[in-house]
């Protein structure tokens, strides 16, 4: 756990440390209450002045901590224990940047917010090429190559009001295709049903955030709002990624066994 731990922890200070500069002075970030359909509540605390949106941060924590320490039947190798850890540690890390942008609406953690979103969903492809590359080719160095490139494509913010957007949904659109391309190549009924959840929970953590304040014309929404419920469907699309792609990886990792044998 220590190498996952520290490589993401250089990562995140880094990222910290530049999204408190100006460098992002002008990127487009919304830094108002009235951006989310979910009233504040005056007689709160700042960490809870919208509880639901805020409170909503613990699911990823938890569940970041139980993929963190989950242990299976079968044993891990070193590197596919390390594939789980940085994306555990991952979504352990990014709760506190939403919950502090919520609690400060500080432009800083509202940038922040942003672009970790961004090698989050790229270490979708990184696991996967982990699981499609032959035992002991695997290298490491692919894998921060993509995940520089990730960091780097926040930088359309700069260019565009719209650049953060054009990322994400490229990072998305690429998580999506390799998770399909693996599950033809590699997968199994489970697999498929693990695949459809976190797809489904993906369009839902879309679909969800961009209708809040329309959803709140309806009562059933106008206190768990669409954007509270975005964010349970992100902490499930994490689950179901971390199912699909552990259980590919005990596959993957159990055909060569089984060969030897």
């Amino acid at each position: 756990m220590r190498s996952a731990l520290l490589h993401v922890t250089v990562a995140f200070i880094f990222c910290v440390a530049l999204s408190n500069t100006n460098l992002f002075s002008d990127v487009e970030v919304d830094l108002t209450y009235d951006h989310y359909a979910e009233k504040r509540d005056e007689n709160m605390p700042a960490f809870l002045a919208m509880p639901f949106n805020c409170l909503v941060n613990l699911a990823y924590i938890f569940m970041g901590l139980y993929w963190l320490f989950w242990h299976r039947g079968v044993k891990e190798t070193e590197q596919s224990c390390y594939m789980r850890e940085v994306f555990a540690l991952m979504a352990v890390f990014y709760a506190p940047v939403q919950w502090t942008r919520l609690a400060t609406l500080g432009r800083a953690p509202a940038v922040l917010d942003q672009w970790l979103t961004l090698p989050i969903f790229a270490w979708v492809p990184v696991w996967i090429d982990f699981i499609e590359s032959a035992p002991g080719k695997w290298r490491a160095s692919h894998a921060a190559v993509l995940e520089l490139c990730s960091v780097a494509s926040y930088g359309l913010a700069l260019a565009h009001e719209r650049g953060f957007e054009v990322a994400l949904a490229c990072h998305v659109a690429l998580a999506l295709y390799r998770g399909v391309r693996v599950q033809l190549r590699r997968g199994y009924s489970r697999t498929a049903g693990y695949l459809l959840l976190a797809a489904l929970s993906c369009a839902g953590f879309v679909a969800l955030k961009l209708l809040d304040h329309w959803l709140a014309r309806h009562w059933i929404f106008q206190r768990l709002t669409g954007h509270f419920w975005s964010k349970v469907c992100d902490v499930l699309q994490f689950h179901y990624s971390f199912c699909f792609l552990t259980a590919l990886t005990d596959e993957a990792q159990n055909k060569p066994a089984a060969k030897q044998g």
